[in-house]
């Protein structure tokens, strides 16, 4: 303890003496200052706090509504407010239904389950009834399911939309089962990703494992009845994106940089995303020793985990002038992956033939510019798909990019020579475990991505130059605006980790 309180007062002095900076003329911030003020000792000093947020309660995680990140974001709110008028700092409450309990029995024996988030509570006992073809569409229901219970896949859309054509069959609950997608956390925490949708009514809803949703499948395949007798209890709770916007620069030209708050259930997540937490909060404790011409705006999104709930609720809120003055969204998550690659989301599509609205392409351009000319590192790129929470800036028309250092996927041969490491393994062997943890940071990875943050808060902050012109991004986010209100286009976009 005495050590953490260390770490927190180290903190506290690096506040007060920007504060006093603040009483001087500030000079506009320039890359290269910035980025030598990027200290690893800093970002260790952070994980460190981060990481005794979770382990200093029962959970030992900082999942959503839970002690350990109720603690981080009031601590990252209290940070920015020492700054006094460099920022405006602010909650933006999200109140969601949690899952707290719940009890399944199959023909009298119990299995484990989970309330899935955003589910009502409630309890429901009947047949249980397997639905094919992972009940994607309203076909693959009976028109009618009074009494009974249905038993579901996991995968391919969201489990909002199943549950949802489940209700409207009038369905007494359903079950959703789990399976072998390294993209996919447990049922733990795990959430219908949408408070309501038009498919129909939510009922009562357990997830379970994959092993017993295939066992249950055999049993039925074969003809045996089984009752199923469910019951959930999920709570409604607030949790709370963080925003903080310099109160300096041009206010209808922003930059909004932004990273999620949360972990899953297994561990304290200090890579995914306390990396991407605290190199925020390190560029925002930074930056008031300096002027910008543009203003910055860091947003800290809650509830990503369950499915970008926190910045899709933050869009949803946004009307269309805000849209307009948000000039770029660059977001930043798992940045100090062991077997780390440097990788550049792919605005311009040249890799995965997915493209985002004018100025993506660019704001990849300028991080391959940083990486090749400036730090002088190799990269990569990896696939523009809206998997994390810049996903629904990109559906209302706003240009995104972005930096990763991998998460589940496999290193390769190529990527080996490009940045060291272990091919045949992942880049992070403790993704979404328990084992996400300081011990388990590449920190030398952290802090050149911490730079190549850096870099780009202070190229965007002086200057617009390197984006298409103004009105070619505000005609993007116009037509963008009206497919969302014809039905689609926003929460659209195919996400594959949060289905």
């Amino acid at each position: 303890m005495k050590f953490i309180l260390g770490v927190l007062s180290t903190l506290v002095v690096a506040i007060l003496h920007s504060t006093i900076i603040l009483a001087a003329d500030l000079p506009l911030v320039e890359s290269g200052k910035l980025r030598r003020n990027i200290l690893r000792s800093e970002l260790i000093a952070k994980a460190i706090a981060l990481e005794s947020f979770a382990y200093d309660t029962p959970q030992r995680n900082r999942q959503i509504g839970t002690p350990g990140h109720n603690t981080t974001v009031n601590w990252l709110k209290n940070t920015l407010e020492q700054y006094g008028s460099y920022y405006k700092t602010y909650f933006q409450p999200y109140p969601m239904l949690l899952h707290v309990a719940a009890n399944l029995t199959v023909n009298e024996k119990s299995l484990e389950v989970y309330a899935l988030g955003m589910s009502p509570s409630g309890k429901a006992k009947g047949p249980l009834v397997h639905i094919p073809n992972l009940g994607c569409a309203k076909s693959d229901f009976p028109t009618d399911l009074t009494g009974k219970i249905v038993l579901i896949s996991r995968g391919t859309c969201q489990s909002a939309i199943k549950v949802a054509f489940a209700g409207s069959a009038n369905a007494m609950g359903a079950i959703i089962y789990n399976v072998n997608n390294p993209l996919y956390s447990s049922m733990n925490g795990y959430s219908l990703q949408k408070t309501s949708t038009p498919e129909g009514p939510y009922v009562p809803t357990g997830g379970i494992t994959k092993a017993d949703g295939l066992d249950l499948v055999a049993q039925l395949d074969a003809g045996v009845s089984i009752i199923a007798d469910l019951s959930t209890e999920t709570v409604n709770k607030t949790t709370y994106n963080v925003i903080a916007q310099t109160t300096g620069g041009d206010q209808d030209n922003v930059l909004l940089l932004g990273a999620h708050t949360d972990s899953i259930a297994a561990g304290p997540g200090i890579n995914d995303n306390g990396s991407g937490t605290n190199s925020l909060l390190e560029i925002a404790m930074q930056l008031p020793k300096y002027s910008v011409k543009n203003a910055v705006r860091f947003g800290w999104w809650t509830a990503e985990e369950p499915g970008l709930l926190g910045s899709t609720f933050y869009v949803a809120n946004l009307n269309q002038s805000e849209i307009n003055k948000i000039r770029l969204v660059l977001n930043f998550d798992m940045l100090a992956s062991p077997n780390y690659i440097y990788s550049i989301y792919d605005g311009d599509g040249s890799a995965f033939n997915e493209t985002g609205p004018p100025g993506s392409a660019e704001a990849e351009a300028a991080f391959q510019n940083y990486f090749t000319n400036i730090a002088h590192f190799n990269y990569t790129e990896i696939e523009f798909d809206g998997r994390s929470d810049y996903g629904p800036f990109l559906d209302v028309g706003i240009p995104c990019g972005g930096i990763d250092t991998g998460a589940e996927g496999i290193k390769t041969v190529e990527e080996r020579a490009m940045f060291g490491g272990k091919a045949g393994v992942a880049y992070d062997i403790n993704y979404h475990g328990k084992g996400d943890n300081l011990s388990n940071l590449h920190l030398g990875a952290w802090t050149e991505m911490t730079k190549a943050l850096a870099h780009m808060t202070a190229l965007y902050a002086r200057s617009w130059e390197s984006l298409p012109p103004r009105n070619v991004s505000l005609e993007a986010k116009r037509m963008a605006m009206e497919k969302r209100s014809s039905g689609g286009g926003f929460g659209e976009r195919e996400n594959l980790r949060h289905v």
